[in-house]
């Protein structure tokens, strides 16, 4: 069998192309994932920008762990614009509390690579061609644009890029962003620093300032990207990494590691099915005690990864029956992405603006909207005990995160980068990819692609029961009603389910998969030749 040397997956094509094109320049898998992450900013910009945040995984061969980075924006200096308040406002000004951390961590993950050597230009060049030349709108970004048209606080500058004459945006149509490309432009020129300091800084600090944000220049300059130890849980000799807090990696692992100790009973579709929606239960209802910037979480979540604690979640499940489920999950709008270079570095990767096109607010020179991560805190006010709210808004803090790029390492020297997109999703899915492959035999292509479930509130929903796709309905459908899950069945390929995505990596082959859900391409490249998935 041919072992092949580099490999790119995204869920937009234009995504993948442009970090194949820089691994076939002989550039590392983090600035392919570079070069990509800009890219997708500009075609998918309803899911991402520059003005959100991102989190790496990056393993190097011969290295035992791979190296975490979280590039977490925190909440403003100054938060008192939220004492009147009884809940944060979803779009405007007001829901642009966070810093954005994407470049910074783009920054940092090039300062540890020791084989980047690559112009910042050449890195960037795919993005400020895609934004200058135009490129065709897909219906996903048709869909966020005209969620937007009815929303409340967006500034000027959205409206008349996305939403021009009030017609919001159509697939098919050619767009341009000219002020994307300039702003490309100008950190190549100027270095990833620029989007912090200086002229372009202050004038994002400006659009904020008008739009009634309390992020300032100098919250925007003092932004940082850390390297921190990715959490890790070995289960039954597959060593499996996430993100640590304040990422929801925790569930992610949680969720795999209590599945791990029931898998022996798992013999149906509709076994899998319920063993990994209850154990997302089990985990999910711990949420108020792991799941917040690390600074205030304490025991439990020290011990969160623990046998005992696993073997606790796992004892709490019933093969049988499905227990109630009372949580609303938070939506999201996310990328996730993967790379492996000529070297062997493989990278997983995930950025966001959390909703549909963040904050509404638009850089009116930088032609990218801000965040509104900090949707995730509470304010003191809420109908809540704020002393006992561990994401309770306070300056500086790092908000609740649903991003969580995962990566899988095999005793026989496989290595497996996945992720998705989907807000709260990202672990249910995670667990059904992982799970999927490395217990039940599928290939890694089969595992995204068969039919999932999504358990909880999705996008405009407020519904908390269990949504499964028609293909998989059809198979476990009396089981289900069985067992007394509460579901309700959805449309085949269905974009709720999340972006999903891998590379497999192992010591005879590379393979990359991505989601029929998406816009997405997968390549595999060696000497030239292409094998597209």
């Amino acid at each position: 069998m041919t072992t092949h040397n580099i490999a790119f997956t995204a869920s937009h094509f234009s995504a993948t192309e442009a970090g194949i094109n820089i691994l076939k320049q002989g550039g590392t898998a983090t600035e392919a994932m570079i070069a990509a992450a800009a890219a997708i900013s500009v075609v998918y910009p309803h899911m991402n920008s520059i003005g959100g945040d991102s989190f790496w995984l990056i393993d190097n061969p011969n290295q035992k762990t791979p190296t975490a980075i979280d590039a977490c924006g925190r909440a403003a200096t100054n938060t008192t614009a939220y004492n009147p308040l009884t809940q944060i406002p979803e779009r405007g000004g007001l829901s642009a509390l966070t810093q954005a951390g994407t470049i910074r961590g783009w920054q940092k993950a090039l300062e540890l690579d020791e084989h980047a050597a690559l112009p910042l230009l050449n890195i960037l060049a795919p993005a400020i061609e895609l934004a200058r030349e135009g490129f065709t709108v897909t219906k996903s970004l048709q869909a966020g644009c005209e969620k937007l048209a009815a929303a409340n606080n967006t500034n000027d500058a959205f409206k008349n890029l996305y939403i021009p004459n009030g017609k919001p945006l159509q697939a098919g149509q050619h767009f341009k962003n000219p002020k994307l490309a300039a702003t490309f432009e100008y950190l190549a020129k100027h270095g990833l620093n620029a989007f912090y300091e200086g002229a372009l800084a202050n004038s994002f600090a400006a659009d904020l300032a008008k739009a009634g944000s309390s992020i300032t220049a100098g919250d925007i300059a003092n932004t940082k990207a850390e390297v921190v130890t990715a959490l890790n849980v070995n289960l039954s000799g597959i060593n499996c990494y996430n993100l640590p807090a304040p990422t929801q990696g925790v569930h992610s692992l949680q969720i795999i590691g209590a599945v791990n100790k029931l898998k022996h009973l798992a013999k149906t579709d509709a076994d899998w099915t319920h063993l990994i929606v209850e154990a997302t239960k089990q985990s999910f209802t711990h949420r108020p005690t792991l799941w917040a910037d690390p600074d205030v979480l304490g025991d439990d979540y020290k011990n969160a990864l623990t046998d005992d604690r696993l073997s606790e979640l796992a004892n709490n499940i019933d093969m049988s029956k499905a227990k109630k489920w009372p949580f609303n999950a938070e939506p999201g709008d996310t990328v996730w992405m993967a790379a492996k270079d000529k070297n062997g570095q493989l990278v997983s990767f995930i950025q966001s603006i959390y909703w549909e096109f963040g904050s509404g607010i638009l850089m009116s020179e930088g032609g990218f909207v801000w965040n509104n991560r900090g949707l995730s805190f509470s304010l003191n006010n809420e109908d809540i005990d704020a002393s006992n709210n561990i994401n309770a808004l306070a300056p500086n803090k790092k908000p609740a995160h649903t991003l969580n790029p995962a990566m899988a390492k095999f005793s026989d020297g496989r290595r497996l980068a996945y992720g998705t997109m989907g807000g709260e999703g990202q672990p249910q899915t995670q667990a059904a990819v992982f799970a999927g492959y490395a217990w039940r035999n599928k290939s890694i292509k089969q595992a995204i692609s068969d039919p999932r479930w999504l358990l909880g509130r999705t996008w405009g929903n407020t519904s908390t029961n269990l949504k499964i796709e028609k293909g998989l309905v059809f198979h476990i459908e009396h089981e289900l009603n069985q067992r007394d899950h509460d579901w309700v069945s959805v449309d085949n390929n269905n974009e709720m389910m999340g972006h999903a995505g891998a590379i497999l990596d192992t010591p005879t082959s590379l393979e990359a998969a991505t989601d029929p859900r998406s816009d997405g391409r997968a390549t595999v490249t060696t000497a030239g030749t292409q094998c597209q998935k």
